[in-house]
């Protein structure tokens, strides 16, 4: 997920953020601003980690207002430190308080999900694994989530289910078995895309190479039972290991060799990274 395919479909999304918070007016705000004026208000990081989704935070003030203007010092991907000013947002004070808790719940959670995408990526430095997220996303916010996955330096897995073929336990259990599945998938299935299939025993890794499976999901295997299937794979297919995979265990899943590690932790699991909005005044002469 790119900046520029983020950029292409988040207003639909940031809309619909921005309607359920002001289902018809912003009362607190217009108690006490009757009419525009014009304000400053400065964006703060609260706690260590890496920024993402400067683009998303700005576009919500924008859509409440195009005159709104934000400033950045960092951008989507640097570290910012706790006590650092990493921006300013400059507008019809009313757009700022209206459009603030919007703005700041997408740029926390995204830059949270970067920051501990980031520590992954981080301990799987010097291997041949790469680091995906999964479709375990919050309604409505995978694009987001996804993006910010990216900016921590991890890759996407398939977007959706329209993204690509995985074959799962029940897929499994509707062909009646591994290979059923496979050939199924292999006929239906435009010829561009890759077959995987999730594993959960040896013989069912066994059947999967046999079958032709471009990629074998190792699914929470213990550490000896992957070693002991990657064996078997043999470099016949891409391997790919899933579940509960976290910070405390990555590095170890990395010395197995396999091609990916995917964790749905990155999106579901990831704590935001603390940012406030602070200093609202209005403009000075000097200021405008």
């Amino acid at each position: 997920m790119n900046s520029i395919t983020m950029k292409l479909n988040a207003d639909t999304y940031i809309k619909l953020a921005l309607q359920e918070d002001i289902t018809s007016e912003d009362v607190s705000t217009n108690s006490v601003m009757r009419e525009e004026v014009m304000g400053r208000v400065d964006l703060l990081a609260k706690s260590d980690g890496i920024v993402a989704g400067l683009f998303v935070f700005e576009r919500t003030f924008t859509l409440l207002d195009e005159k709104t203007q934000c400033e950045f010092t960092v951008k989507d991907g640097d570290f910012v430190e706790a006590g650092q000013k990493i921006g300013q947002v400059t507008g019809d004070i009313r757009v700022l308080l209206s459009g603030e808790r919007v703005a700041l719940n997408y740029l926390q959670r995204m830059s949270g999900i970067a920051t501990y995408t980031r520590s992954i990526v981080n301990l799987l430095t010097g291997s041949k694994t790469t680091l995906l997220d999964t479709r375990k996303t919050t309604p409505n916010n995978r694009i987001f989530e996804k993006y910010a996955v990216t900016v921590g330096g991890g890759k996407n897995h398939r977007y959706n289910l329209s993204d690509g073929v995985l074959l799962k336990d029940n897929h499994i259990g509707a062909a009646g078995s591994i290979t059923k599945a496979i050939a199924m998938a292999k006929e239906y299935a435009p010829f561009v895309r890759k077959v995987e299939i999730e594993t959960e025993s040896l013989d069912q890794v066994r059947e999967a190479v046999e079958a032709g499976a471009d990629i074998i999901m190792l699914d929470n295997m213990t550490y000896d039972t992957m070693k002991e299937a990657i064996a078997i794979i043999d470099g016949r297919a891409q391997t790919e290991c899933s579940g509960n995979v976290t910070l405390e265990n990555v590095a170890d899943l990395a010395d197995l060799g396999v091609d990916f590690i995917s964790s749905g932790a990155l999106t579901h699991s990831a704590p935001i990274l603390d940012l406030s909005l602070k200093n609202l005044h209005p403009l000075s002469a000097d200021e405008k």
